[in-house]
């Protein structure tokens, strides 16, 4: 009996183990894929901002100490500085993906044209001026892993860093450049020592500034006057041999209530494309908590003076219209078939000369709506057509000939008052996540069986200005006080 018990007990507990496992089982509102072909175009984009990167980024001095035995002088102090890159060449760069670690990159065969003052001390001598400095044999081996940390912002480090340049050539000018390049073969060793030996700490240094840079990345922003939009991550990039996947939140909240909605959103699975460099899939939650979120601000709630309806349909004097969601706005996704149905209440109300408003008739009304997609710049923006509204009318007016109108009114206030006022909102647009000053191209949106797939090429705009930062997902503003109250899932 005891025995069988114990068995009854164990089995609900892993039961229920089960069931808070279920729970507590978080699905992403938004994923995002990178190809190979990504990575092939980002060789080519990074290319140019490391050329700018470079031309305009300081490098340390090269001091050093070198004994020429050849000219019995027991030892040259010598300091390269002011050095700066003019030009430089990776003919054999690459970045693949390393399953389940990060992406690795690799170059070699690379050279470099840098320019440099030179000043040099010794007990016979001292002398300055400039110099010109051919690196070749560059080589470059290292993986990045990209993680998450506790705020949902990306977090990247630089592993198993190997980097070495075999060959210096010095080529001193000024009025005694012929007796120094005489004896410059012995001054390269050393700055090729030098050299090789800043080299990892010099690109760890600058993976750490980008993300230190990351860290500040704002993943939540306000869209308008009543919602936020969550970018955060939700976990860790997965990397397989051929793409990178993120996960993020992807849900919208009440300016005032970053509380989720009360819906969870439905896994779904992108399909194995490879194609476009970049794969983005928008479910039906992302779009269900911005209809739940608007209505919880009361976005949906609109008045109207609609002069000229009145007196085409009803009165010589004008009237407003009061228009009130009365449940958040019905979201499908169905193969080819993007729908928005609107629950809601109307009111028809005279408008008086000294202000007062009198309610002529209310209904309640469903319009179904089809949602139509473009995607302008880095942004996702979304149109509204009328397909058809039922109209409910209170069985007190059915007779009544003002009444047997309202279907007719009501068409003309949703065709040329609601939905355009609607669309003019929706221009807008929603940001959609993008590296900085990359913006999309050849795109392609498909609506699929409850998510929204966009596949996309990227284009680099324009070379950085600047000593380069990471902005991230363009157009996201961080709202510090609530962000920093809201647990991370």
């Amino acid at each position: 009996m005891c025995t069988k018990m114990v068995q009854v007990l164990w089995g609900c507990f892993l039961l229920w183990n089960v069931y808070i496992s279920s729970a507590w089982t978080t699905h992403p509102g938004i994923k995002a894929r990178a190809t190979q072909r990504a990575l092939d175009y980002g060789v080519q984009a990074g290319m140019e901002m490391i050329e700018q990167m470079a031309k305009e980024r300081s490098i340390p001095d090269l001091k050093g100490s070198e004994s020429l035995e050849f000219l019995k002088v027991d030892y040259v102090n010598y300091n390269f500085s002011n050095i700066k890159i003019n030009a430089f060449s990776f003919p054999n760069t690459s970045l693949a993906f390393v399953p389940g670690v990060g992406i690795k990159a690799l170059t070699n065969h690379g050279t470099a044209n840098i320019s440099t003052n030179w000043e040099v001390k010794s007990p016979l001598f001292q002398d300055s001026g400039g110099a010109d400095l051919f690196l070749s044999g560059v080589y470059f081996a290292g993986i990045l892993t990209l993680t998450r940390n506790d705020l949902g912002q990306p977090n990247l480090e630089l592993q198993d860093c190997h980097a070495q340049v075999s060959h210096a050539h010095v080529s001193f000018s000024g009025e005694l450049s012929v007796l120094y390049n005489s004896f410059a073969e012995p001054m390269e060793k050393p700055i090729l020592k030098n050299l090789n030996e800043m080299l990892c700490p010099i690109i760890t240094g600058e993976v750490e500034a980008l993300n230190a840079n990351l860290s500040m990345l704002e993943v939540l922003t306000k869209i308008d006057n009543y919602t936020l939009l969550d970018y955060s991550l939700m976990s860790s990039p997965e990397i397989t041999e051929n793409y990178i996947d993120l996960n993020l939140k992807g849900a919208f909240y009440p300016l005032e209530n970053l509380a989720d909605p009360p819906f969870s959103p439905v896994p779904f699975e992108l399909p194995e494309r490879s194609d476009s460099m970049l794969y983005i899939g928008i479910s039906e939650y992302f779009f269900k908590s911005a209809s739940f979120a608007h209505f919880a601000a009361g976005a949906f709630n609109v008045t109207l003076s609609t002069k000229e309806i009145a007196e085409i349909y009803i009165l010589s004097q004008p009237f407003m219209v009061r228009i009130m969601a009365t449940e958040p706005p019905v979201i499908s996704l169905l193969p080819g078939n993007f729908t928005l149905d609107i629950p809601a209440s109307i009111m028809l109300l005279t408008q008086s000369e000294n202000s007062t408003a009198e309610t002529i008739v209310s209904m309640d009304f469903v319009a179904s709506t089809s949602v139509g997609l473009v995607i302008l710049g880095q942004r996702l923006i979304c149109s509204l057509s009328l397909n058809r509204f039922r109209l409910s009318l209170p069985e007190s007016n059915r007779d009544n000939i003002e009444v047997l109108r309202f279907e007719n009114i009501l068409s003309s206030i949703l065709h040329f008052g609601v939905l355009p006022l609607a669309n003019a909102k929706l221009q807008q647009g929603f940001p959609l996540p993008s590296p900085h000053k990359i913006s999309f191209v050849n795109s392609d949106i498909e609506v699929l069986e409850h998510f929204l797939l966009i596949s996309t090429d990227l284009k680099y705009e324009t070379p950085l200005k600047r000593q380069p930062s990471f902005y991230g997902w363009e157009g996201l503003n961080l709202i510090n006080g609530q962000w920093m109250d809201k647990s991370v899932p």
